[in-house]
């Protein structure tokens, strides 16, 4: 059985929606920003990819309205957009019992970082009875399956910035195995609070020094000295494609395959020959039934930090020869969604298979050696690729790599 995307939700620093989002990565428009005054993140980040605040009520009613965190109002958001693109109503258009939802990310860290402000500052008092559905990872999935009366598969991904993408390769197996005919899955981030911010600023890993944030994110770059931290949410809904044609619907993309392995190399640095991450490539190659020749296209991980790039340049060429494929990051309009990223680069890459036109990497003035690849620069490139790779590598040597076929 084969697994096709017939919705997106998408809402991320660089657009909202699937029209809005894709003219961003093709013409340059930039999601980041310097956090403005009254941000809870502003003297912890120089630069971040920032979403519009949100009105709880356009999600929640009641007493729910106040103890939503972040993650779960993108989740939502995301979730019924990704329905309503699809033309899906549960129970209508689908068996309750035959679809499911996988949603992906670290869970409600922002509101376990209040909570322990608030003991700490008013005692044990003001600690919330729902903190725990608060930060749980499973809210995401479970809000939505509440909210839409899911009562099919439903699972939390925990696999660190491979997160979403791993949740896609999950539905694809579900679907594969019979188990449902549809699947919402994806991933939902939001990271802009201090303490989170704080880790990843002292651990050198973070864009800084630059007088403009647009140009901050620059994979691939020699002059790339971090990732610039983002918050947001993807959602894909994938179908059985007799599922779909029985709707009259053709999708925007087939997955057609997919790897899931581990570098078991290091809690978060990759390995420097990019054996784990090729390995990955390989396997959603011969999931796909596809040889690296067949594969026009690879949404890199690309977050610009010096050994990520390098270590999946190295990988890449491993599988494609050196120049072997167009490559490119979104990353550098949108900044690193963490979880949410692979979501975002899968809908990108069906998107760019189903209009012929490869979004760049922008501000990849001076490539760095060590990096060497065909990179697709400045501006969009057109392609009558049939199939794409978009990669996606996380802390603990967790890696994701879908394979897309153009419908």
């Amino acid at each position: 059985m084969s697994a096709v995307v017939t919705g997106m939700g998408l809402f991320t620093p660089a657009g909202r929606g699937v029209e809005e989002t894709f003219t961003a990565l093709t013409t340059g428009r930039s999601g980041l920003c310097r956090p403005p005054e009254g941000h809870p993140a502003r003297d912890s980040l120089e630069v971040a990819g920032i979403l519009p605040d949100i009105d709880p009520r356009s999600v929640a009613s009641g007493p729910e309205t106040k103890v939503l965190d972040r993650v779960v109002l993108l989740a939502l958001i995301t979730a019924a957009e990704a329905l309503a693109d699809a033309g899906i109503e549960v129970g209508r258009d689908v068996d309750p019992e035959r679809i499911g939802v996988i949603v992906g990310g670290v869970g409600g860290m922002s509101t376990l970082e209040s909570q322990v402000l608030a003991r700490a500052a008013r005692g044990r008092t003001a600690v919330s009875p729902y903190l725990l559905t608060g930060i749980l990872p499973n809210m995401p999935s479970a809000r939505i399956a509440i909210a839409h009366g899911i009562r099919g598969y439903s699972s939390a991904v925990g696999t660190a910035c491979a997160s979403g993408a791993q949740a896609v390769a999950d539905g694809v197996r579900l679907i594969r195995a019979g188990e449902a005919d549809v699947v919402v899955c994806g991933a939902s981030e939001a990271p802009l609070f201090p303490t989170f911010a704080d880790t990843f600023g002292n651990a050198r890993a973070l864009a800084r020094g630059w007088d403009d944030p647009t140009e901050a994110s620059r994979p691939f770059d020699k002059r790339r000295n971090g990732f610039v931290l983002a918050e947001g949410a993807a959602l894909l809904v994938l179908e059985r494609a007799e599922h779909a044609a029985a709707r009259g619907v053709t999708g925007y993309a087939e997955v057609a395959g997919y790897g899931v392995n581990t570098d078991a190399h290091h809690p978060t640095a990759p390995r420097p020959d990019g054996a784990g991450a090729a390995a990955c490539m390989r396997r959603a190659l011969a999931g796909g039934g596809v040889t690296p020749a067949d594969v026009g296209y690879v949404n890199a991980h690309g977050t610009g930090t010096r050994l990520g790039d390098i270590a999946e340049t190295t990988a890449l060429a491993a599988v494609f020869g050196a120049g072997g494929v167009p490559v490119s990051s979104t990353k550098a309009l949108t900044g690193h969604l963490l979880g949410a990223s692979g979501v975002l680069e899968a809908a990108a890459t069906a998107l760019a298979l189903g209009r012929g036109l490869l979004p760049p990497t922008y501000h990849l003035d001076d490539p760095d050696p060590d990096c060497e690849a065909d990179h697709v620069r400045a501006a969009p490139r057109e392609t009558r690729a049939e199939h794409a790779l978009t990669n996606s590598f996380g802390f603990g040597g967790q890696n994701v790599s879908l394979l897309l076929r153009r419908n």
